[in-house]
């Protein structure tokens, strides 16, 4: 066998094994950083997430327990390469489903409000959405990286190698139900941080309907819009520390399902 020159006792079948698997590692690992929220955002460059995916594989070939490279070089690398993709993008997506929940209440917040005209680009998925959502969306990722949250995400998809190593196809099925079962946190947790807050703009805007309609020369444009916007940053100043709450227990949960979705394939 021919040896690479300068690497000593190394063979090129052997070098060519070794890229294969740190290629087939990675993709797990990157595929999550397309799929998941702020790191899958346009905010972060394409070739920073294929050098972080790689820097991260390089971790996974010293800790994770690896296969025969012999099965990579047979019929059986396409489905090991769909799995790997499979399991990473499943991950990102009930992450970014979860982290979903903050962009729906606000955008219901500033339907109610009038706020909803106050839109601007969000630099994360490139379209426009509601200032109060972004705002949101800041705030959530700020708690995430403050909790060690994408640490906890990372620690998990190392552990995830020993609970679906490379190489076992199969067990789709709970990827799927995890993933369409994540899909209900987005309405429940939206209600829970919007609907305290809608109630109050509800009942002010009931207020001003009564107040303009005693009042005619009160105009609703005129009285009731300011009142209403006034009435929502004041309400939103007093709600910060529920929020916080709300958005704490909301990112408990994502981190769970997380957890759920990759360290508990092997459950029933």
């Amino acid at each position: 066998m021919q040896e690479v020159q300068g690497i000593s006792g190394l063979g090129l079948q052997a070098l060519y094994s070794q890229i294969l698997l740190l290629f087939v590692c990675s993709l797990r690992v990157g595929a999550f950083l397309v799929a998941s929220p702020f790191f899958g955002s346009r905010m972060i460059p394409l070739q920073i997430r294929i050098v972080f995916s790689v820097v991260l594989a390089l971790a996974v070939l010293m800790v994770a327990d690896l296969p025969d490279t012999s099965m990579f070089f047979s019929g059986k690398l396409i489905i090991i390469i769909v799995m790997e993709i499979f399991i990473g993008i499943s991950a990102g997506m009930v992450l970014t489903i979860c982290f979903g929940a903050v962009q729906l209440a606000g955008e219901k917040i500033a339907a109610t409000s009038g706020l909803s005209f106050a839109s601007q680009l969000d630099p994360a998925n490139g379209s426009q959405s509601p200032v109060i959502s972004q705002i949101f969306s800041l705030f959530l990722l700020v708690l995430f990286f403050s909790a060690n949250g994408h640490l906890f995400i990372f620690k998990t998809i190392y552990k995830s190698f020993e609970i679906f190593p490379l190489g076992v196809t199969g067990r789709s099925q709970h990827f799927i139900q995890t993933t369409l079962d994540a899909s209900g946190i987005v309405y429940e947790k939206a209600a829970i941080i919007a609907l305290p807050i809608v109630a109050v703009l509800f009942f002010m805007n009931v207020g001003i309907g009564f107040i303009t309609k005693s009042a005619p020369q009160l105009n609703l444009f005129s009285f009731g819009f300011p009142m209403t916007i006034l009435g929502t940053f004041l309400t939103l100043y007093f709600s910060v520390d529920a929020l916080q709450y709300a958005f704490n227990d909301l990112l408990d949960t994502a981190l769970s399902v997380v957890d759920k979705l990759l360290l508990g394939v092997g459950d029933g």
